[in-house]
């Protein structure tokens, strides 16, 4: 019951994802649809910027306190609504909380931890034990796993509170600039086109932050290969 009861806040969170999954809400925040009502949007914003904004940054707290994968369609969104640095800002604010929810949650219902944790927090475990710092920094500047799951994983392996919100600001933020610049770059290239089709992606706006992420997410490859011939190297000199 104890357990139970340790665990319920992470299944609140993970309830909520799936209802809020589940309303629409991601239908109505394509960029599709963002880009048909832009003037109105705008309109709205200019009226009443800083409700929007708050309202921003609680949607995306939301979303990503649930840990469910859909925080990129809401990102895209703030970056068509208020532009790379703005959307960037509001996005890092609403990420940031958002993490810290779901990892309090994770470490309440994980306690002191489990002598058997899943497969995918038994390959963290090496690289954390060994480089606390460096491997929380590289799981939040490189998305090679979702970011839910790199929260839940680091609330199991008892990465430090100020750790996570150090590497979860720094590595985020820098991921939601592109994010941000794709929707924004996205919101200009849809206002001069009727179609929402892979062509748009062609467009410099886009196609140069997506080219970034892409050069982020080979990173492990090229680490792993010059590790590898450093070790072939220091191996050949012994």
């Amino acid at each position: 019951m104890s357990r139970l009861r340790a665990a319920l806040p992470l299944i609140l969170l993970l309830l909520a994802g799936v209802l809020l999954f589940c309303s629409g809400t991601f239908d109505r925040l394509h960029p599709e649809q963002l880009v048909a009502h832009q003037h109105e949007l705008r309109g709205r914003i200019a009226e009443h910027p800083w409700m929007w904004r708050l309202a921003y940054v609680g949607l995306l707290t939301l979303v990503t306190s649930t840990g469910i994968p859909g925080t990129i369609v809401v990102i895209l969104a703030g970056g068509i609504a208020f532009g790379t640095v703005e959307g960037t800002v509001c996005s890092s604010i609403g990420l940031t909380l958002g993490s810290l929810i779901l990892y309090l949650a994770s470490r309440y219902a994980f306690g002191a931890g489990s002598k058997h944790p899943p497969k995918v927090v038994e390959k963290l475990h090496h690289g954390f034990e060994s480089h606390p710092v460096s491997y929380t920094l590289f799981l939040r500047f490189v998305p090679v796993v979702p970011f839910g799951i790199v929260t839940v994983c680091l609330a199991w392996l008892r990465c430090s509170l100020w750790l996570f919100l150090g590497a979860t600001w720094v590595g985020g933020t820098t991921m939601l600039w592109f994010e941000s610049s794709i929707g924004s770059g996205l919101g200009d290239v849809m206002s001069q086109s009727s179609t929402f089709g892979f062509e748009l992606f062609m467009h410099r706006e886009v196609m140069l932050p997506l080219a970034a992420i892409a050069v982020l997410a080979l990173l492990p490859l090229l680490i792993e290969r010059i590790t590898r011939r450093l070790r072939r190297a220091v191996k050949h000199v012994d």
